[in-house]
């Protein structure tokens, strides 16, 4: 089959062609495939242009390195903190741009090896297919560095059983391969050392007939087993504490239960969130609770308003505090503000919630023939930045 590789001038992103099977790779193994503004537009055309071709049938996405992608480039919305609305144009075309993921028309498979957080898993979850390996690690840790779970996770973890989404996306908690493929995030677990076989096969396939792809990453799959220890086996008192209606009453339940025998593991669990942003923490639990009545495209124009608004310090400067302790002096030592639960005032939170003016909306296309439509370049904000 006729193989042709397509670049950017910066090579951060691959796109080969391959017969009728497409291969995005993420590009930045030294910087762990982290999501820039790049990279988000080189996706978005490649993604757009691959859908409309009646050539492209599968669509097979990977990283290069021991990543698949840990993000948003973090130290861009910290570089940018000083300027007015510096990172809005790739905010607003990441969004977009899950929406199209989400509701992609052809087969996609992520071959996910590695670190898949944040905004990196963006590009897993939603996929038909998502294989994963022993080397996988997710967590959605926004909540920790003053962020909220964004990229579409208020949707998605609203969808997984029980409580398990506010859990995850309050606690920052981590999910190894197998463990993804139990909870709902991943659809198949191959052996890392098989991954380079499978991507082969796939691509012999020169086809993206669902049935024919699956039976293919079948032939590699193996069954899953969840450690004895695994999150995944405490689902009772999950549910029982993050079931609560408020961030203070959960704390309060998961103090009871760690003092119920087998229950040790509860002790780091409150130690995170006490470390985490009190702010962010409040707006991640109404995000995901209100997920769960939420369309996609609703989740996604309030989870743009959320970091517009997040990033605007509009109530809190959290946010660059945590991407200064963690990522800039790398201290671990934030100075949150406000500092306790308590004083995270409702009304406060409920201002990051508030819809803007129509025309600032994020734009997602709802009628088929104008999928594409609703770009960053067709907004108000192209032309009033």
């Amino acid at each position: 089959m006729a193989k042709e590789v397509v670049t950017s001038d910066e090579e951060v992103v691959l796109g080969e062609k391959i017969g009728h099977v497409r291969l995005i790779t993420l590009n930045q193994p030294r910087r762990l495939n982290v999501i820039s503004s790049k990279v988000v537009s080189l996706l978005a055309e490649y993604l757009e242009k691959w859908e409309k071709d009646d050539d492209a049938e599968l669509i097979l996405i990977k990283g290069a390195g021991r990543a698949f992608s840990a993000g948003g480039d973090l130290k861009m919305f910290y570089d940018g903190r000083m300027s007015k609305d510096s990172c809005l144009e790739v905010v607003y075309r990441m969004y977009w741009l899950c929406y199209h993921i989400h509701t992609y028309k052809k087969t996609q498979v992520a071959l996910v090896h590695g670190i898949s957080m944040g905004g990196g898993a963006s590009l897993m979850a939603p996929m038909k297919f998502a294989v994963v390996t022993e080397k996988t690690v997710f967590a959605t840790p926004e909540a920790s560095i003053g962020f909220h779970t964004d990229c579409g996770f208020s949707y998605v973890l609203s969808r997984l059983s029980g409580h398990l989404g506010e859990f995850l996306g309050l606690t920052g908690a981590r999910l190894n391969g197998q463990e993804l493929v139990v909870a709902g995030l991943a659809t198949h677990f191959v052996p890392s050392e098989k991954l380079p076989e499978l991507e082969k096969r796939l691509i012999s396939l020169n086809s993206g007939e669902e049935n024919a792809v699956k039976s293919a990453i079948e032939e590699f799959s193996i069954n899953i087993q969840i450690d004895e220890e695994s999150v995944l086996n405490k689902r009772a008192s999950i549910d029982e504490c993050f079931s609560k209606d408020t961030v203070e009453d959960i704390m309060t339940s998961l103090e009871a239960e760690a003092t119920k025998e087998g229950n040790d593991w509860i002790a780091a669990v409150l130690q995170g969130l006490k470390r985490s942003s009190p702010t962010a923490l409040k707006i991640t639990f109404q995000s995901i609770r209100e997920g769960r009545k939420q369309m996609l495209s609703e989740s996604l124009k309030k989870e743009f308003r959320l970091t517009m608004n997040i990033l605007r310090t509009v109530i809190s400067g959290d946010v660059y505090e945590g991407i200064r302790a963690v990522t800039i002096d790398k201290d671990n030592s934030t100075k949150w503000e406000p500092s306790t639960l308590e004083t995270v005032e409702a009304e406060k939170v409920n201002l990051v919630f508030q819809p803007f003016e129509e025309d600032w909306e994020l734009k997602i296309p709802m009628r088929e023939d104008s999928r594409w439509e609703g770009k960053y370049e067709d907004s108000p904000y192209a032309t009033s930045n």
